[in-house]
């Protein structure tokens, strides 16, 4: 394991899921450097947590792509519109919706919303959104954390899903954001790492059920250290300092060196034989999951 250094400058910010706008240096996440080949042409597609980080360079990617894109985000407006900028200026179609995932409620009047603007249905679903807290004695976590924590990061992905399926033409695809620490565990983000096992669970069960069903796919991807927002609103400045510096690259990852998992895994052309799966851009740890 390589030695923990000071990558980013220190720095903290006090809320989830945190400001891109507020983050030095500012996460690669507009795909810039991406190369379309209108894989998604005509496609409709619903992120959740797609204002920033990870889940806004996957919209924007489906854009280049050719999809139309709706993004759920929390209450960062700064950052969801600057996300539907890059998305129209790549020739799609966005709207973007507030509200908290954890609520059912909230699930399905968005994911009707989403459906109405995009043209009475969701081709592509995006499990993308999550808030952690550390914790370094987990004697003294509370209950309010632990289920908020379940409510944002697994049972929002039921309520949307189940919201998206009947609105979801067969043939679609499903794609969960798990995470490294569901293979490896966390010290600090006990609560954190377990929602995240649990959508790995979650990922390949529904994978067989809708399958045999509607031939939905369903699969996931387990980022390891990523340069995004919920970084320096979870951890203290030293953390954020040091982060992704104990991986084999040496370095954490940027949101444009994730989104093509997703890219690949919502177009038939690349993962048509892949369902249950998931894949792991985590700059180099082993997992053997």
């Amino acid at each position: 394991m390589a030695e923990e250094t000071e990558l980013q400058p220190r720095q903290h910010q006090d809320h989830q899921p945190g400001s891109e706008a507020a983050m030095d240096p500012a996460p690669r996440s507009r795909m810039e450097n991406w190369r379309p080949a209108g894989k998604l042409k005509g496609r409709k597609a619903l992120v959740t947590g797609g204002d920033s980080g990870i889940g806004r360079a996957v919209a924007i990617g489906f854009a280049k792509e050719g999809a139309d894109v709706v993004i759920l985000h929390k209450d960062e407006p700064e950052d969801a519109e600057d996300t539907k900028a890059c998305i129209e200026a790549a020739g799609a179609r966005c709207m973007h919706i507030a509200g908290d995932i954890g609520d059912a409620d909230f699930c399905a009047k968005a994911a009707a919303r989403a459906a109405e603007f995009l043209g009475g249905h969701i081709d592509i679903l995006v499990n993308n959104a999550a808030e952690q807290y550390t914790t370094q004695d987990f004697a003294t976590i509370s209950t309010d954390q632990v289920e908020r924590t379940f409510q944002t990061n697994i049972f929002s992905m039921m309520w949307m899903t189940r919201s998206v399926l009947p609105l979801m033409p067969d043939g679609g695809s499903i794609i969960n954001t798990t995470s490294v620490t569901a293979y490896k565990g966390s010290r600090e983000l006990v609560d954190y790492a377990s929602t995240k096992g649990a959508i790995v669970a979650f990922t390949r069960s529904l994978a067989g059920s809708l399958w045999k069903q509607r031939r939905i796919r369903v699969n996931a991807v387990a980022p390891g250290p990523i340069w995004t927002p919920l970084i320096p609103s979870s951890f203290d400045d030293e953390r954020v300092a040091k982060h992704g510096s104990s991986t084999l690259m040496e370095r954490a990852g940027q949101p444009d060196e994730v989104a093509p998992c997703y890219l690949f895994l919502a177009a038939d052309q690349d993962s048509s034989y892949m369902t249950g799966q998931v894949l792991h851009p985590n700059g180099g740890t082993i997992v053997n999951g």
